[in-house]
């Protein structure tokens, strides 16, 4: 047994790839940690970030800068009582949740953090990331049918056909970038999330900037559908609480609503994932190919220790901030011992063997973080839009841009064997 697991250590295959279930259930548990503590960090950051963008504080009165808000939150979910109205169908009103949770988190047994940090390497992994996305949509109708409720219902459907709109013009975009993975007549293409953003090594350009601005646009189709396809602001129609009261969801209270709340960060996450794989390089750095050496690969190294460093002095420039009164002193400690542990991360972040590790991830984490942080920048900025312009953008505007780009993608990398062929003859 102890031979079996040390054997992965010197792979260069995903635990699935290489068969190995011990390792392939060690990712998926960190992954599973992993996405419920930045849920955490997400719910504390958007109230902060939309406070600060409405000249407000934000969270404040527990913990530090409002720290274990999310806990606090979470311990009063987990403790208020759960109803489940007397005429619900009670099976699909308990299943809903979990159907919404499950298929939110599948997701990322495909998604690569590394070229060995991922659950699993399919050889259809943008397939089976298309399918088990949408199938979400099915556990939102089930939530909104099993309430037997009219604002859910009208919530659902809602829903239903906000999403199914919206993946017709996102399946377009992602297929454009599929059809960039080969190297015009020398390749035949990959649907494996690695092997795209090897591809993307391999030609020396991010899919976004490729047969410019055809990337560009691809990637800006497939940034509106996804913001879309999680209900997230401004195109939240399925949950409109001066329409709706809440949508989908109105009927769940407690540890059930939270389940929701789960899934749709974590949805969020797994789209700007998908996202920074098929157009922004995934887990390669900056300038790859362009800033080689040994000095310019220690210069970069450098970032995510760098990084911790940064946000541990944050921490201390806030404590040194703090009001100088007796009822402040907690929190000025507890803001402080945030700012020692981020300081102590950033130093192990620094020794050779672990930075070395962790490069991969953080480039990936860093760029995930960026459409996190515009997720957040939309709802505190854009209006609502209303149901039909909703559908407009989706059917007459993305579906068209969708197409176009198909078309001319295929054109543009098939041209110079057209040209060879012309010749030729």
């Amino acid at each position: 047994m102890l031979d079996y697991i040390k054997s992965y250590l010197t792979s260069n295959l995903t635990p699935g790839s290489a068969g190995n279930m011990f390792w392939a259930f060690v990712y998926i548990v960190v992954i599973f940690l992993g996405l419920s503590v930045a849920v955490i960090a997400m719910n504390w950051l958007e109230r902060k970030i939309l406070a600060h963008m409405q000249v407000r504080l934000g969270p404040m009165r527990v913990g530090p800068h409002g720290l274990l808000q999310p806990i606090a939150d979470a311990i009063k979910l987990l403790l208020k009582e759960d109803i489940m109205p007397a005429e619900a169908d009670g099976f699909v009103f308990w299943m809903a949740p979990i159907f919404v949770v499950l298929a939110a988190f599948t997701v990322f047994i495909v998604v690569p953090f590394g070229p060995t940090h991922a659950v699993t390497d399919m050889n259809i992994g943008v397939l089976f990331m298309l399918g088990v996305s949408s199938l979400s949509a099915l556990g939102i109708v089930m939530a909104g049918w099993a309430s037997n409720s009219h604002y859910p219902l009208i919530g659902a459907l809602r829903s239903s056909a906000q999403m199914v709109s919206y993946e017709i013009a996102m399946g377009m975009a992602v297929i454009s970038a599929v059809m960039m993975t080969s190297l015009n007549q020398q390749g035949t293409g990959t649907l494996s999330m690695i092997g795209i953003v090897q591809a993307q090594q391999a030609q020396g350009i991010w899919f976004i900037f490729k047969f410019f601005p055809l990337g560009l646009i691809a990637f800006f189709i497939f940034a509106v559908a996804m913001v879309a396809e999680t209900n997230r602001a401004p195109f939240d129609l399925p949950e409109a609480e001066s329409e709706l009261t809440a949508g989908f969801h109105t009927e769940y209270s407690g540890f059930r609503w939270s389940l929701f709340f789960l899934a749709e960060y974590s949805a969020m996450i797994a789209v700007s994932s998908i996202a920074v794989t098929l157009w922004l390089g995934g887990w390669l750095r900056p300038f790859p190919n362009l800033l080689t050496g040994a000095k310019w690969d220690l210069f970069f190294f450098l970032f995510p220790g760098i990084t911790f460093l940064f946000l541990a002095g944050m921490c201390f420039y806030s404590t040194v901030r703090m009001p100088k009164h007796p009822l402040f002193r907690i929190q000025t400690i507890g803001l402080a011992g945030f700012g020692v542990v981020l300081g102590l991360i950033g130093l192990i972040l620094f020794i050779p063997a672990v930075r070395e590790r962790v490069q991969d991830i953080y480039w990936f984490s860093m760029k995930v973080a960026a459409f996190m942080y515009l997720y957040i920048w939309y709802r505190g900025t854009f209006p609502r839009y209303r149901f039909d312009q909703l559908m407009k953008v989706g059917w007459k505007i993305l579906l068209p841009m969708g197409l176009g780009v198909l078309i001319l993608t295929a054109g543009v990398g098939l041209w110079p064997l057209i040209q060879q062929t012309i010749w030729n003859r």
